[in-house]
């Protein structure tokens, strides 16, 4: 399944074009590699996905052509998620 598409299904992403904008920035990488929002992915493989000031790393558990919202999150598991500290809020 393509990137774009297995984000919004995921719904870790609400909206494909939003998915397919963060990965054609390069703000994603599968199994350490830069990732196009075309790039297929599979069961097993590890996503690592920069918003922002936060950064999730993702294992994909399965694929799924369509899904409802409780079985979306069964596609995936968090593996780990960092948050970048704002220096500014402490220069008050």
């Amino acid at each position: 399944m393509r990137l774009d598409k297995f984000l919004k299904v995921s719904r870790i992403i609400k909206r494909r074009s939003v998915a397919k904008e963060i990965a054609d920035q390069g703000r994603i990488t599968v199994n350490g590699n830069s990732a196009k929002s075309s790039s297929n992915v599979s069961v097993n493989d590890q996503l690592i996905i920069k918003f922002g000031n936060k950064t999730e790393t993702i294992k994909i558990l399965q694929i799924i052509e369509t899904t409802k919202k409780d079985e979306a999150e069964h596609m995936y598991e968090i593996v780990d998620e960092s948050y970048k500290e704002d220096f500014r809020k402490g220069s008050r």
